[in-house]
């Protein structure tokens, strides 16, 4: 370990703003704890992802950004730069990209700051690290490794967990009970995607597919998603023959992920819920379009990916912009079933 690390015992994590991405920081969360085990982590993060972290081993407190309340506009920047300065940080380890995050750091008063030299936020970094292109081609969890790693700290590749209090998990197992749903198999489906429709199977397959998995089964479909989601989770609803349960936008997403936690399959896009199914341990099936599944595919032991190569694929765009969305079209409900009946059969729940 370099010199300029020796003394840190309070060290500030800036996380990302999507649950996916939050989640496959974990495992650099974990080895900078590594690193450090003395020292106090604190990580700061936006309401919607803070849950990913309230119960990591590695975390001590989570502090929530409030960007649309007491830290909106540069008036709230300040405020929450002053509350970060008076909680003496020696380290922040920035593993969002923005320049605001260097920005609120340095503001912070915080010595040591360390993340990839992106953004234009170079002049604002005590330890930028240079982020080139065979950067953007691993792994997610290798690319926020890497900010670790080349900052002269040992790294540890592990895969990403969403721990859960009993409490939450307690919650998911009433709510199931509220419904009768106590001992049924719990085919999960995560139809949206937050980055955009270019990442969406369209939603009557996921319910023909949905079907055909629970054909001849005692089984109920959990319908997954934020509010935003909930008129792709009420089309799939309306389009299956298989009783559900639409959870879109009823629950945080700590319940949520203790709820797919139990499930006996979980199919989805490539999309946060994804990277929750992954960090739970559920069986998943992934079906994936415009995006790359050598960056981001889940890190799971039980999963099946589903993709048709297409001219235009990787695309890495939130609309397509072809008339055919050919990367999604062309994957078929029947080929989705399939592969999540072979998971499901060899996972035990056949």
């Amino acid at each position: 370990m370099d010199l300029k690390f020796k003394e840190i015992k309070n060290i500030l994590v800036r996380s990302t703003n999507w649950v996916g991405d939050a989640l496959l920081t974990t495992p650099a969360l974990g080895s900078l704890k590594d690193n450090f085990p003395q020292a106090r982590i604190t990580v700061l993060a936006a309401k919607w992802v803070a849950p990913v972290f309230a119960e990591h081993p590695a975390v001590d407190e989570v502090l929530v950004f409030e960007r649309e309340g007491r830290h909106r506009g540069l008036r709230g920047l300040l405020r929450l730069a002053g509350e970060l300065r008076r909680r003496r940080f020696d380290l922040a380890v920035l593993f969002q990209n923005a320049i605001q995050a260097a920005l609120i750091a340095r503001l912070a008063g915080i010595p040591l700051r360390l993340g990839y030299n992106t953004d234009g936020r170079g002049f604002l970094l005590s330890l930028p690290i240079r982020l080139g292109p065979e950067d953007k081609k691993v792994h997610e969890t290798e690319y926020y490794l890497r900010i670790l790693s080349r900052a002269g700290l040992k790294t540890a590749k592990t895969r990403p967990v969403f721990h859960l209090s009993p409490d939450v998990q307690a919650r998911a197992s009433e709510r199931l009970a509220a419904h009768g749903l106590g001992g049924t198999f719990l085919l999960g489906l995560a139809p949206g995607a937050a980055y955009g429709p270019a990442k969406q199977w369209p939603a009557g397959r996921f319910a023909s597919a949905a079907d055909m998995i629970l054909a001849g089964k005692n089984g109920t479909v959990l319908l997954f998603g934020s509010q935003n989601e909930a008129l792709v989770t009420a089309e799939v609803g309306r389009n299956l023959k298989t009783r559900c349960l639409d959870l879109a936008g009823r629950t945080d997403l700590a319940e949520a992920a203790a709820l797919i936690k139990g499930c006996g399959l979980f199919l989805t896009n490539d999309s946060g819920l994804m990277h929750v199914a992954a960090a739970v341990g559920a069986p998943l099936v992934a079906v994936f379009g415009s995006t790359d599944p050598k960056t981001t595919a889940p890190a799971a032991e039980r999963f099946r990916l589903i993709r048709h190569p297409a001219p235009c694929a990787p695309c890495l765009r939130p609309t397509c912009n072809q008339e055919s969305h050919l990367c999604m079209e062309s994957v078929t409900a029947e080929e989705v079933a399939e592969a999540a009946l072979d998971l499901i059969e060899e996972a035990g729940h056949a």
